[in-house]
């Protein structure tokens, strides 16, 4: 596989907004401001691809419900195998004696995955749902 070359540019800061980002920068480890910057543009780029609905996303969507509730599992488990080609796998964690954690793992089409995040979350009987979403990883240099 070729290495990529790199581009360089200058960027305008405020002295109190660089001394922010260089003890950001110190705090999460990163060898220098370069690699907190491209880390955070590549963020920026994943949130605005799944916010647009272009291209492929990989992601989460995690669940927690009362499994007492009439058909809470029923809904979700057949939300879930009307969209098996995008679902590749999931893992059920009882957190007490009423109330389970599901997170499935998804990957296809943002559009795609936003949707099924949206009727699993909307299902009666769900407390709480949250799509995360991260790339693939094929369109995002290192």
């Amino acid at each position: 596989m070729k290495k990529e070359t790199v581009s360089r540019f200058s960027i305008s800061l405020a002295p109190s907004l660089l001394a922010q980002l260089d003890s950001m920068t110190r705090e999460k480890g990163y060898g220098n401001r370069s690699q907190a910057i491209a880390d955070m543009i590549r963020a920026q780029l994943v949130e605005h691809r799944q916010k647009t609905s272009r291209g492929e996303i990989a992601g989460t969507i995690t669940l927690v419900y009362d499994h007492h509730k009439p058909h809470v599992q029923a809904t979700l488990t057949d939300i879930q195998h009307d969209h098996h080609q995008v679902i590749i796998s999931t893992i059920h964690v009882h957190l007490d004696h009423h109330n389970c954690l599901e997170v499935l793992v998804v990957r296809g089409q943002g559009a795609i995955i936003k949707k099924i995040a949206d009727e699993l979350i909307a299902a009666k009987g769900v407390k709480h749902g949250k799509l995360t979403v991260t790339t693939t990883g094929k369109d995002l240099p290192a």
